[in-house]
């Protein structure tokens, strides 16, 4: 009897311990969907607030990567995308063997790299000078001004450059060299001069972005290192130097190596409508965007331009990743992946 007693004592217990065991379960999985409920209910601004930003990217960037087989396509409007014939890599062999190809090359580079570096040296300083205002209505007041030239279309940026370029009725010609005895420089027919114009022009224009940048990375540094090194006798350039710089580095890498990704890529209206299209100053404004566009209004061969663009994309990605290795291997911590 007692054995009898035991075996099913045990049988109880083992039926007890399974019945809390689905018990526990139900429990666990009613809270964790109450748990997303309420999850979803608190997150729900913020998710709509996506949609839009979201919608933009699907559309405008995943999208049109559908495209990308045009650079490998004979295109014809008459046979669409799909229904031309393939034809390999003669798109990528006709824009390289360009007798252009060269030129425009070393024009984007150059001029991407020129940017990089004075944007990146001037952003920096006036973050540091931002930083020492005290004033706040100052500040706001330099801010506006720094970042209002982003905010303007290159359309209305183009004019601008006239207003002060034009040969016959321009602020530079009319108001400064002709009074000072000088004589009027035609500057939509001097390439030389657009070699200083065009850096120019884009530091006015987006300098005040990276500003604002690291201007939020300067503002993050912990004030105390800088009580400390007071005291220790520091002079500002040893802040600077010894304190500021080295804490923003991460932001600077990361900005410096997305601006690398896109070295092979150009502002179409700085380089297309800042000079006017003028084409007596093609050998220094012209780059690989604004030869792909006006091939593709002289000869219509929509394959060609699919294909720079996958060429410049292909290098970007390429030159992200080579400069993301290097900067692992030199500091790992500051990495992007």
């Amino acid at each position: 009897m007692w054995g009898c007693y035991k075996i099913y004592n045990l049988d109880f217990i083992v039926a007890l311990n399974k019945w809390k065991g689905r018990y526990m379960r139900d429990i666990a999985v009613k809270k964790k969907k109450a748990d997303t409920v309420k999850f979803n209910r608190r997150n729900l601004p913020l998710v709509l607030m996506m949609i839009p930003g979201l919608g933009y990217l699907l559309i405008n960037n995943y999208i049109p990567m559908f495209g990308v087989i045009v650079a490998f396509k004979n295109f014809k409007y008459s046979k669409g995308i799909l229904g031309s014939e393939w034809n390999g890599l003669s798109n990528f062999e006709f824009l390289i063997h360009s007798p252009d190809f060269f030129v425009i090359t070393r024009n984007t580079i150059l001029y991407n790299l020129a940017f990089l570096f004075i944007n990146t040296i001037v952003a920096i300083a006036f973050a540091i000078f931002f930083d020492q205002l005290r004033s706040k209505l100052a500040l706001k007041l330099y801010q506006t001004i720094m970042l209002l030239p982003y905010m303007i279309s290159m359309v209305i940026v183009s004019y601008i450059c006239y207003a002060f370029l034009s040969p016959e009725s321009g602020f530079i010609n009319k108001s400064i060299l002709e009074p000072l005895g000088f004589k009027s420089i035609s500057w939509y027919a001097d390439a030389g001069k657009w070699i200083f114009i065009l850096p120019i022009v884009n530091f006015w224009k987006n300098v005040g972005y990276l500003v604002i940048i690291y201007f939020t990375s300067v503002i993050g540094v912990d004030k105390t290192y800088y009580e400390a090194a007071r005291i220790d006798g520091a002079s500002r350039w040893q802040e600077i130097s010894r304190i500021t710089l080295p804490l923003i580095r991460p932001t600077i890498i990361t900005m410096s190596i997305l601006a690398i990704g896109r070295i092979f890529n150009s502002d179409f209206g700085l380089f297309y409508q800042v000079p006017m299209n003028s084409g007596v100053i093609y050998k220094t404004t012209d780059v690989i965007t604004t030869f792909v566009y006006r091939a593709l209004l002289q000869q219509g061969d929509i394959g060609m331009s699919s294909a720079a663009g996958l060429y410049q994309a292909i290098v970007g990605f390429i030159l992200v990743l080579v400069t993301n290795q290097i900067v692992r291997k030199l500091d790992n911590d500051n990495s992007m992946f």
